[in-house]
């Protein structure tokens, strides 16, 4: 995954980036006023007599002290420190290490932390044109006033005056290329360490969201479970209990035996919930998905129960069964088991016809009755949702309408996926 970050710009100094840049600026100032002193007393000036004291001083902190600065203002920190850096040799003064070394600081925090890079690029040729001209200059005036003889060792095979300023032409090459290239580094490797940091948030995002999906996804499932196991026998049960109580006094034979069977389908309920609530406690791979075994070769029951529960059901299985995998087999069973639920529930129907078709590359699911014919309106109810998304899962479709005779039907077509028995 790559992140486009052109428009980026790299945040300022950390607070304690900014007190450790105060310290460094002083410890250098520090380093470069002790050298000034060891070079006074050793006596060596190269660039010639120094000025006085106060001034040897001013010009060395000038050019190392505004390093506390160089990452909050790199680019007016190094325009000082090089002005700073020029008027101090074009005055002889005699400490040239660290505040050499100041200014490569500065040209290389333009590089590293300037938020402008066009800017930073500017100001960075620019102080290396002016050094190489300011150089230039000062090596045209120096060498008008060579005596003859300030070569007297000379023994390449270069001109000596020549030598003298290839070598120092192709120290300042390194000494400013480095400053600049390094400067560039550090900017670059901040935008990565920027660019991999939005990568792995975005991968968190992401992560999260998958992880908030997949809780979704699994109540959704819970849910569906739940109304698939719960909603069917409960309503059974209470169609059996309301016809129990219109035969009480009449039949109490008869209502017996219908007590028997709300009992049996409580038993079966709590039954299913108690598998389905183990299934998922336990979860994991290699679990049987289907709660309670529910799948085709138990319709036969499911069409039992709404018999008992005082319809006139048939169930039929037409064409040569085949082995299912469990989850279309689970889908075509809790298909069934919903529609029989809405035709207890809502069709005041008579009759119930249950039939299951294997054909050669179709699996098809058809419960019809010939109840009202006036189901409630699409995408309404768990039960609806939950058929859809069984059907989707399969790749199958599903029909739900009502009869031209009379009645409502529900029809799901899979495609028939065999397995090994």
């Amino acid at each position: 995954m790559t992140v486009e970050l052109t428009p980026w710009r790299r945040p300022g100094p950390s607070p304690e980036q900014r007190r450790t840049d105060v310290l460094v600026g002083v410890a250098v100032t520090a380093g470069a006023l002790l050298n000034l002193t060891l070079v006074n007393s050793t006596g060596l000036f190269a660039l010639g007599p120094p000025p006085g004291w106060p001034e040897q001083v001013f010009w060395t902190v000038a050019c190392t002290l505004p390093l506390a600065l160089r990452r909050r203002f790199p680019a007016t920190v190094a325009i000082v420190i090089s002005v700073a850096f020029v008027a101090a040799q074009q005055r002889h003064s005699p400490e040239q290490m660290v505040t050499s070394a100041a200014l490569y600081a500065a040209v290389y925090a333009v590089g590293a932390w300037s938020a402008d890079r066009v800017l930073a690029r500017r100001v960075r040729i620019g102080i290396i044109a002016a050094m190489f001209g300011w150089l230039a200059i000062s090596s045209v005036v120096s060498t008008t006033n060579l005596p003859p003889d300030v070569f007297p060792n000379a023994s390449g095979p270069l001109e000596p005056l020549l030598a003298g300023i290839v070598s120092t032409v192709l120290l300042n090459v390194l000494f400013f290329g480095f400053a600049y290239l390094f400067g560039d580094t550090a900017w670059t490797s901040a935008r990565r360490q920027h660019q991999l940091e939005v990568q792995a948030e975005e991968l968190r995002r992401s992560q999260a969201e998958a992880a908030q999906a997949a809780v979704m996804g699994e109540r959704v499932r819970i849910a569906r479970e739940l109304h698939d196991v719960v909603a069917h026998h409960v309503s059974v049960m209470g169609v059996q209990a309301a016809a129990t109580r219109r035969v009480l006094d009449r039949d109490p034979g008869k209502a017996r035996t219908m007590l028997a069977a709300v009992e049996q389908s409580a038993r079966t309920a709590v039954d299913e919930l108690r598998r389905m609530l183990n299934l998922l406690r336990v979860g994991g791979p290699g679990v049987d998905e289907r709660p309670g075994g529910a799948g085709v070769d138990r319709v036969a029951d499911l069409v039992a129960n709404a018999r008992d529960a005082g319809l006139d059901a048939s169930f039929g299985v037409y064409g040569e069964p085949v082995p299912l995998p469990e989850s279309l087999s689970q889908a075509a069973y809790r298909i069934i088991q919903e529609a029989i639920t809405n035709t207890l529930k809502h069709a005041g129907a008579t009759k119930l016809d249950v039939r299951i078709r294997y054909h050669a590359a179709e699996l098809e699911i058809d419960v019809a009755d010939d109840g009202r014919g006036a189901p409630r309106p699409a995408g309404v109810g768990l039960g609806l949702i939950g058929m859809r998304e069984r059907v989707t899962a399969h790749d199958g479709t599903l029909t739900t309408d009502a009869r031209p005779t009379g009645g409502f039907r529900v029809r799901a077509r899979f495609p028939l996926v065999r397995v090994t028995a």
